[in-house]
């Protein structure tokens, strides 16, 4: 396999993400606050992990482990928004995440130069102003910095980086919905899964190399999500479908679908995940399944690891996907849902009547919901414990809202006290919840054809 870039010799990349790639525009995101009570620009460190805790009311690190028996660095993430260190009602959760695989690279720069860009262009810019007031926005610029540090000779195709310290890939560690996924249970991944249950993250983005793709679930499936038709399709399969084409629509070289050599074709420069190759234990159908929040996986480069020179290619070709991916957590309808006193309830269902999911969206501790869906006419379906479920229909109107989903809080008319809702969110099992479906074991064992791209592609994703 080669792309643009893949003659170059093996250690022929640049190390980025330290003095020429990581540092630089971080520091210029420090200079930008000036004299910032808390901000602290400390030694570069052999992981860059530079992240320290911010005053002003706009960005915020913290860290997701504390790992340091197995990871040699921390996991830090960045926080943008008006009120970065804690969630507010009504403003959706979003996230990227990068560098999962230590040896593609240019995600974990494209984030700090889409941080520098944020906070920079804030109040000066009325589209980042505006998403940054209706929006928090979480970066994970690294979620293997020990992968990263391990790639001794760059290379575009595979470095030993490309898994944990523990020789693990990251990208198959998940529990799977599918099938048992009897792997250990990495830290970056137990990190991960618990910062997921500490928000209520609504859109994400998982950044890779090695292709030129928009990927949406599922990764892996079932005969009953289609895989005998070698697709495996969600319930918002439309919604999947569109977030893919916003993000590759506005990449010139994504949208071509073509543009790296001995790779498959990509239509408009997105696919199904099952349909490119069948993937189990991945972090975008883990996201959906089991944190509520809707997930794809960004392939950005032929190359994984490509020359310093490069990076301004990179950034000006994905900027304005970037930005515009972000605004996608304002689709569909969001709200609160309340007894007949007012009180927000937690751990209701609450789920379009013809797209359920296999484990029940529920709302927070606020008693928030957020459904993402494109413009239409919907049944709500509300599910309280020993009730009746209670409907009520939407029309999510074609011209969206100015960055807010359309905004629908629901007052349940049940009489008396609903004291049989629990406190804690009764989460589903990690377990394959799609173990009971029809013909399960057909979708461990895809046709010839999906074996083969299974070889061809498993140094990508």
């Amino acid at each position: 396999m080669s792309g643009p870039g893949g003659q170059q010799a093996a250690g022929g990349g640049a190390r980025l993400g330290r003095e020429h790639g990581l540092r630089p525009p971080v520091a210029r995101v420090a200079a930008a606050f000036g004299s910032c009570a808390g901000f602290r620009l400390p030694p570069p460190g052999r992981d860059g992990s530079i992240f320290e805790e911010c005053g002003p009311k706009l960005q915020f690190y913290h860290s997701l482990t504390q790992y340091w028996e197995v990871c040699e660095r921390n996991l830090w993430v960045l926080v943008v928004g008006r009120f970065p260190k804690e969630h507010r009602i009504g403003i959706p959760e979003f996230k990227y995440v990068a560098n999962m695989h230590g040896d593609e690279t240019v995600g974990r720069e494209l984030l700090l130069h889409l941080i520098e860009h944020l906070v920079t262009n804030d109040g000066k810019d009325f589209e980042i102003t505006n998403l940054i007031r209706s929006t928090r926005i979480h970066f994970l610029p690294s979620m293997n910095p020990d992968g990263f540090e391990a790639v001794i000779k760059p290379d575009c195709f595979y470095s030993n980086g490309r898994e944990n310290n523990n020789y693990y890939d990251l990208n198959r560690n998940f529990p799977d919905a599918f099938e048992f996924n009897n792997v250990s249970r990495q830290p970056e991944t137990v990190a991960v899964m618990e910062w997921l249950k500490t928000e209520t993250f609504v859109l994400s983005a998982n950044l890779h190399g090695g292709a030129l793709v928009a990927s949406y679930p599922f990764d892996n499936g079932v005969p009953a999500t289609g895989t005998l038709h070698s697709r495996s399709l969600t319930p918002d399969d439309d919604v999947f479908q569109h977030l893919a084409h916003t993000y590759a629509s506005r990449n010139p070289t994504m949208k071509k679908g073509d543009q790296c050599k001995n790779k498959m074709n990509f239509p408009n420069g997105i696919t199904n995940g099952y349909s490119w190759y069948p993937l189990k234990g991945g972090m975008q159908d883990y996201n959906y399944i089991w944190a509520q929040c809707f997930e794809i996986t960004l392939e950005l480069s032929c190359c994984k690891y490509p020359h310093e020179e490069k990076l301004p290619f990179f950034w000006n070709k994905n900027k304005a996907s970037l930005i515009e991916y972000i605004k996608q957590v304002h689709l569909g309808i969001k709200g609160q849902v309340f007894d007949q006193n007012g009180n927000p309830l937690p751990n209701v269902i609450v789920e379009v009547q013809d797209r359920k999911h296999i484990c029940p969206y529920r709302t927070n501790k606020f008693g928030e919901y957020y459904l993402l869906l494109l413009p239409g006419s919907y049944v709500i379906n509300v599910t309280v414990p020993g009730h009746d479920p209670y409907l009520t229909k939407v029309v999510i109107p074609e011209k969206s809202q100015n960055f807010s989903a359309l905004k629908k809080d629901i007052l349940l008319p049940f009489r008396g006290q609903l004291d049989s809702i629990p406190v804690s969110n009764p989460s589903c099992p990690k377990i394959p919840l799609y173990s009971d479906l029809p013909s399960h074991s057909a979708a461990t064992k895809p046709g010839l054809f999906l074996f083969l791209v299974t070889v061809f592609h498993i140094f990508v994703k």
